[in-house]
């Protein structure tokens, strides 16, 4: 399931780079390259893939690169037919040969001038199978996992820039699982439980749109246990931090009913993570 529609717009990039790659090799081979005796020419076969990736036929494109690499492994053909293989799947939905190919490249390839692309294509194949918020996550966090390997790679590419913008957006989904899962067991008075998933985004998703909520199910799971300390230090770490927030004003409010008010602890965990106030 593609539930982030956002994942398509990048295809562009990936697309482009594809062709610059694909032409670029055209240009700059020779012709007259004898390669060794096989049953079809090492430019024919390329040309057949590339033919097919220009009409659209991206699965006849793919295995038309593979079939280069097969027939002339050693040829600098093979090397752009690897990737371009990669994109092709990727282009095709069939994320999980794209990313074993692009894998594949990166292993045979580590210090290539393209081995960024291949990078982002595996990326890109996790990031666009990642599902809703109610599913396992297991695909989202390879997403992201890959996604900060192309910046901590590749800082200063026009990858790493895509790529930055995509971590947010998965980041802000691996928050979006935690608040539901915390929001499941604070329905069902399972405190303990739902402190954990709300510390969770709290700690490790802080930046994204989740954590003014996540400090307010604290309050309200904190006061449910009568752990007032805890209770007024979330809701003041979340007003300083989100002054305007409605989160903040029904926090309030249920200090308010408790006969309390907001008010740091800075020992709690809560104040050491945002680093007190000031």
């Amino acid at each position: 399931m593609r539930a982030m529609q956002g994942a398509r717009p990048a295809a562009p990039i990936a697309l482009a780079a594809a062709f610059a790659l694909a032409l670029a090799l055209l240009a700059g081979c020779s012709a007259n390259e004898e390669p060794a005796y096989v049953e079809r020419s090492v430019e024919e076969l390329y040309n057949e893939a590339l033919d097919n990736l220009l009409d659209g036929n991206a699965e006849d494109a793919a295995a038309g690169f593979d079939e280069v690499e097969r027939q002339h492994p050693y040829s600098v053909w093979a090397t752009r037919a690897q990737l371009l293989s990669a994109f092709t799947y990727y282009q095709a939905n069939l994320y999980d040969q794209a990313i074993e190919r692009a894998n594949r490249f990166v292993e045979l390839h580590p210090g290539h001038s393209e081995a960024v692309y291949a990078y982002y294509l595996i990326a890109l194949s996790y990031y666009e199978q990642i599902s809703d918020v109610d599913r396992d996550q297991k695909m989202t966090a390879l997403a992201l996992q890959s996604l900060e390997e192309v910046v901590r790679r590749f800082p200063g590419s026009a990858y790493a820039r895509d790529a930055r913008l995509k971590v947010d957006l998965t980041r802000d989904h691996l928050a979006g699982k935690e608040m539901g899962v915390g929001r499941y067991y604070l329905r069902r008075a399972h405190y303990v439980a739902a402190i954990g998933r709300f510390r969770n985004v709290v700690e490790r998703y802080q930046t994204t749109s989740h954590a003014p909520e996540a400090l307010h199910r604290l309050t309200e799971a904190y006061l449910a246990l009568g752990l007032a300390d805890e209770a007024q230090t979330a809701a003041a770490v979340l007003g300083h931090n989100y002054p305007g927030s409605r989160w903040y004003e029904h926090s309030y409010a249920l200090l308010v009913d408790s006969g309390l008010e907001p008010e740091e602890d800075r020992e709690s965990w809560i104040s050491r993570v945002f680093g007190g106030l000031i």
